[in-house]
């Protein structure tokens, strides 16, 4: 779309396609690539025709990192006082639908942080991750010790973002960073695929699981099956709940108006 100068924004049925595209800088993160990222990310969360989001970047990087030529010359007051990283690049928890991560090539430091920031992540087998903030003298600020255990465990947490080393997408998916790994000419078919079976299902339905997976992450074991069991019951509310399982009972496919 021609309002977007660091990515490109597409459409394919209910699917929505966001693709970083600042490829001479191997998609290098920056503030103004964030703030398109959060208008083209929030507009497609309104548009009721969509039902499922991918990112992704090209063949070489789906984002290699923060731009660390413009960091370098930032100080703490600058960082502060501009509320660096929570101001902008925070948007994609905020999205209700879910958003997958198609990775190529480099995720490394900003780019892994966005792609596990993403609900779930599908891996080309070129597919290289990393924290590597400890080799410039500075930790990773955007979940990287955060979600990145979440993820894989301390133990690994600790060996990634402790050594900056760089894993390959067989590694990743052993350790239950990414959920799948395809080979690299089948990535973009594989993400769309999930994405499309995912905008077919009922809207409502597939928002109230994306919220329910997020809490059991954040809450107690206690209070998040409370949380489910009564997103389930509300559930319950809904006419595609009620053409869902007449479908079922009729044996023929369900047809969800998402309501």
């Amino acid at each position: 779309m021609s309002e977007y100068q660091y990515i490109i924004v597409e459409t394919r049925d209910r699917v929505g396609i966001i693709r970083l595209n600042r490829p001479q800088r191997l998609n290098a993160l920056d503030d103004a690539l964030a703030r398109e990222l959060s208008a083209a990310l929030h507009a497609f969360d309104a548009d009721p025709a969509i039902g499922c989001i991918v990112l992704t970047g090209n063949e070489r990087a789906f984002a290699a990192g923060a731009d660390i030529g413009a960091m370098a010359q930032w100080d703490y007051a600058k960082v502060l006082g501009d509320d660096y990283i929570t101001r902008d690049w925070e948007e994609v928890r905020r999205i209700r639908k879910p958003v997958i991560a198609a990775v190529a090539g480099f995720a490394l430091g900003g780019g892994c942080e966005l792609a596990m920031a993403c609900d779930t992540i599908i891996a080309a087998d070129s597919a290289k991750f990393g924290q590597p903030e400890v080799t410039i003298g500075t930790i990773p600020g955007m979940g990287g010790t955060q979600r990145l255990p979440r993820a894989v465990g301390k133990a690994k947490a600790m060996d990634w973002c402790l050594t900056g080393r760089m894993l390959d997408a067989a590694e990743a998916e052993r350790a239950g960073l990414v959920a799948r790994v395809v080979p690299a000419d089948r990535l973009e078919d594989e993400a769309l695929a999930m994405a499309a079976k995912v905008g077919s299902f009922s809207l409502p339905v597939v928002m109230k699981i994306k919220e329910a997976i997020n809490r059991a992450f954040e809450s107690p074991l206690a209070e998040g099956l409370l949380f489910e069991r009564r997103e389930f019951h509300s559930t319950f509310a809904l006419d595609d709940q009620k053409e869902g399982m007449r479908a079922f009972v009729e044996k023929r496919t369900p047809e969800f108006r998402h309501r």
